[in-house]
């Protein structure tokens, strides 16, 4: 009986894990000019950066994120970087 309660514990534990939130991978930062940057990896697209700097510009008060520079990097983990100029409208 002990052995059965344990492996159900287990299962259910394990399907709670399965179904919980992945933690992005983006890296958003704020700059002290206003903008909002954000740190994409190799698997990262425009769209999911955009929809990053978009709930960091929402924490600040704002509607939106209108992307401003796209940069290159030489880091092999986040190959880009793209800054965002947060908007009210």
């Amino acid at each position: 009986m002990k052995i059965i309660s344990s492996i159900l514990v287990f299962a259910i534990s394990m399907a709670m894990l399965a179904c919980s939130t992945p933690k992005s991978d983006f890296g958003v930062y704020r700059q002290s000019d206003g903008t909002v940057g954000v740190h994409a990896p190799k698997s990262g697209k425009d769209t999911e950066a955009q929809a990053a700097a978009g709930e960091e510009c929402q924490k600040l008060g704002k509607r939106g994120a209108t992307i401003a520079e796209t940069r290159k990097t030489v880091n092999d983990r986040f190959p880009m970087t793209y800054i965002f100029v947060c908007n009210t409208y």
